[in-house]
């Protein structure tokens, strides 16, 4: 299976290196013309012969070296760049917390919700958006994930915020993506969270991934992107119940 992938690579690396050779050609005969030289005078200038020059403009320069198709673009005022394509494969700036959008998508896609990624707050003037926002015939809901809190009070005030510009009586529920630094956060403010988030996570669960309708008060729950699934967060009365805290390694 390897041989035949590298003699495919092979081929299409000997069709493709054809291709640009008749692409450069094409181009290297325009610009001597737009400059006025003789294919001899182009030659002399780089070290090459007349007969060469008419081989490149006619596409025949897929094997030449770089350094004289480089050349020739220096002595034409015209110098060639070389690079490979963007990575097709190279990750997102934002693939940690794409992964997390993605997996509640899914999740609320089966049970009956219609996501709106990236939903701005406000149509008329979108300077902000909500992660995701889920509608279905018993509720709205504005969704905010969480990879890393680094301000609280800033997070709450712009949920605030996005809740009031909905004027359907959106709900709302934060999702923290299980980590040991959220982990310390439900830890270190248990009380500020109750207060904030009163709504059942269990509640909150049971309603982005079944049938049930979604509490009327907002909530709190964990995303386990290892399992592929959302956890209740259940708060004890000094920090997280760690009956219920996830393990991750």
């Amino acid at each position: 299976m390897a041989k035949r992938s590298g003699r495919s690579a092979r081929w299409d690396g000997h069709r493709e290196a054809h291709a640009i050779a008749g692409n450069l050609g094409r181009d290297l005969r325009a610009t001597r013309r737009r400059r006025r030289l003789t294919q001899a005078q182009l030659g002399d200038r780089v070290g090459l012969s007349q007969t060469q020059i008419s081989a490149f403009e006619a596409g025949e320069g897929a094997t030449t070296s770089l350094e004289t198709w480089i050349a020739i673009g220096i002595a034409l005022g015209r110098p060639v760049a070389i690079g490979f394509s963007r990575d097709v494969v190279a990750p997102l700036s934002d693939a940690g917390h794409l992964a997390a959008q993605e997996l509640v998508t899914r999740l609320a896609t089966g049970a009956g919700w219609r996501v709106a990624f990236e939903r701005p707050d406000d149509p008329r003037a979108p300077a902000g958006s909500t992660d995701l926002a889920l509608e279905r015939d018993d509720a709205i809901a504005l969704v905010e994930i969480w990879n890393r809190i680094d301000d609280l009070g800033a997070g709450v005030r712009s949920s605030d915020r996005k809740r009031a510009t909905d004027a359907r009586g959106a709900r709302s529920v934060w999702l923290f993506v299980d980590t040991a630094a959220n982990r310390a956060i439900a830890r270190r403010f248990p009380a500020i969270l109750r207060a904030r988030f009163p709504g059942s996570s269990l509640g909150w669960v049971a309603a982005l991934t079944g049938p049930q309708a979604p509490p009327e008060r907002p909530g709190l729950a964990w995303i386990d992107l290892r399992a592929a699934r959302l956890r209740p967060m259940r708060l004890g009365p000094s920090g997280l119940d760690r009956r219920h805290a996830a393990v991750v390694t």
